[in-house]
């Protein structure tokens, strides 16, 4: 679970403009964080299926958002998923 200070200072990382908590840059960011906090979970217990499912529909959400991005802005694409490691 990301804890509300873990989640200002991802806002805070990625924001756009000054009082920016929606934009796509953001809530991919959100959810990187909370995906990768989920993987640590996952690896210690590897039958919670229910937070597995949880992952997957974030990790589909994620996805979403990026795809939405690159038909929008492809340069806003490429710094994203080059600032948080998403691509390898």
């Amino acid at each position: 679970m990301i804890t509300k200070e873990q989640k200002t200072v991802v806002i805070e990382d990625n924001k756009t403009h000054e009082n920016d908590t929606g934009s796509p840059e953001v809530q991919i960011a959100i959810l990187t964080e909370r995906i990768r906090q989920l993987t640590e979970h996952l690896k210690k217990h590897p039958n919670d299926d229910h937070s597995r499912l949880g992952m997957y529909k974030m990790v589909g959400k994620r996805r979403r958002l990026l795809d939405y991005l690159s038909r929008k802005d492809i340069e806003r694409y490429r710094a994203i998923i080059a600032k948080l490691g998403i691509r390898k």
